[in-house]
């Protein structure tokens, strides 16, 4: 039975502007220039919700020239998307079982 879910990276991707890079990572890899010109964002502020990322395990980089390019990690979000499922399924059980708790 599940008991949490990974609430720092729900943190991580709860921001917008994260939310829509991983989005975008999801549909291909892209590097900085990309994903400003995706988003609109300024670099340094787009390099800072990267960092982010990146330290919560969501993207990898890849060096290419003078260029990084990002790329989501699959599995990162697959394991939230289980536990979500996890927690769906719990809630569903208790909906069906009638689970409540007696008041005092």
């Amino acid at each position: 039975m599940l008991t949490s879910v990974d609430t720092d990276l729900i943190r991580v991707l709860a921001d917008p502007l994260r939310l829509r890079i991983v989005t975008l990572l999801a549909q291909e890899t892209l590097c900085t220039t990309h994903l400003i010109e995706e988003t609109g964002a300024k670099q340094t502020n787009l390099s800072n919700h990267l960092k982010v990322l990146r330290e919560a395990g969501v993207v990898e980089t890849e060096p290419c020239g003078r260029f990084t390019y990002y790329r989501l990690k699959p599995d990162v979000v697959a394991s939230l998307a289980g536990q979500f499922a996890e927690l769906a399924e719990t809630a569903r059980a208790t909906a069906e079982n009638n689970v409540k708790r007696s008041c005092p």
